[in-house]
């Protein structure tokens, strides 16, 4: 199932599928150390391994157009590798603030963490340009640097109490 559902107290239970943050523009690029990455896919424009003397002599190639920004991007995103912040979905199920914990249920057990660090975790939810499979549908990484060797995997839903 690829579908998490966010539920408890919550103003709105609401859910999720995380296959179709690919296209949110709150993503951003995600290596598995926890640190934002960025991808350095040379475009069709790139002149950086092009020999001075040819370039004096034929002449510059021409700048990158439109066209190749948009297969810069598409290949980004095929290669990629993104999260998001939780706390950008959950607080559209609205927690109120007598909210104090958050329990990511999963296909092994409970995982309770305080609603506040659980509002400041990474999702990340595409490996490889592709959505998570093993473990997935995504995974929880905390801020510690610590938590990135274990995340929460297989997440079923999550109950805010």
């Amino acid at each position: 199932m690829s579908v998490i559902q966010v539920k408890g107290n919550v103003t709105y239970p609401i859910t999720i599928d995380p296959s179709v943050w690919i296209f949110d523009d709150r993503k951003f690029s995600f290596d598995r150390k926890g640190a934002s990455q960025d991808s350095h896919l040379q475009s069709a424009g790139d002149e950086s391994d092009l020999d001075p003397e040819r370039v004096i002599r034929e002449g510059r190639i021409a700048p990158p157009t439109l066209k190749t920004e948009k297969q810069y991007e598409k290949q980004k995103l095929m290669n990629g590798s993104f999260a998001m912040k939780l706390g950008t979905v959950l607080k559209n199920a609205e927690p109120p603030s007598s909210a104090t914990q958050c329990v990511f249920v999963t296909s092994s057990g409970k995982a309770a963490v305080p609603l506040e660090t659980a509002l400041n975790s990474i999702v990340h939810f595409s490996e490889a340009g592709k959505p998570i499979q093993e473990g997935g549908p995504v995974h929880i990484y905390f801020e510690d640097p610590v938590d990135h060797k274990q995340p929460i995997t297989d997440i079923k839903e999550i109950e805010i109490i």
